[in-house]
C-alpha cells in the first residue's frame, strides 16, 4: 500500500502543478494582443491540460480510490476532504471551459479575474494536506 500512496502523491502533485499553472497562462493569454503570442499560449495550454493536468487528475483518483479500498479509511475527516477534492474537479472542469473559451477566442474575462482564480487551488491543497495528515475530525 506505500507504494499506492506514494503514486498517490506524485500524480497529485502532478495534477496541482497543472492547477497552479494554467491559469497564470491564461493571465497572460488574456493580456496578450499580438496573434502569435495568442497561438502559442493556445498550444501550452492545451499541452498542459490534456498531457499533465488530467492523466495527472485521473491517476490521483483512482490511486486516491485505490488507497480507501485498501485501508478503509473513514471519518470526518475523510468526508471533508473528499469535498475538497471534489471543488478541486470542479475547478479542473472549470480551467477546461476557460481553455475552450481562449481556444475559440471568446474569452471575455479579465487578467485580474484569472489572477484570482489562480489562487484557488492553494487553499484546497492546504485543506486536503492538512486533513489528511493531521486528521483532526
Amino acid at each position: 500500500m506505500l507504494w499506492i500512496k506514494t503514486f498517490h502523491i506524485i500524480f497529485m502533485v502532478t495534477w496541482f502543478a497543472g492547477l497552479f499553472y494554467l491559469p497564470r497562462l491564461f493571465v497572460y493569454h488574456a493580456q496578450s494582443s499580438d496573434q502569435t503570442s495568442i497561438d502559442r499560449f493556445k498550444v501550452m495550454e492545451r499541452k498542459l491540460f490534456f498531457g499533465i493536468m488530467t492523466p495527472g487528475a485521473i491517476l490521483t483518483i483512482v490511486f486516491g480510490f485505490w488507497l480507501w479500498m485498501g485501508y478503509g479509511f473513514s471519518g470526518n475527516w475523510l468526508n471533508i476532504k473528499l469535498l475538497l477534492v471534489v471543488l478541486v474537479i470542479a475547478h479542473h472542469l472549470w480551467c477546461y471551459n476557460a481553455l475552450v473559451a481562449f481556444r475559440k477566442d471568446a474569452n471575455s474575462r479579465s487578467p485580474v479575474f484569472y489572477r484570482w482564480m489562480n489562487e484557488l487551488p492553494v487553499l484546497l491543497l492546504a485543506g486536503i494536506i492538512i486533513l489528511a495528515v493531521v486528521k483532526p475530525f
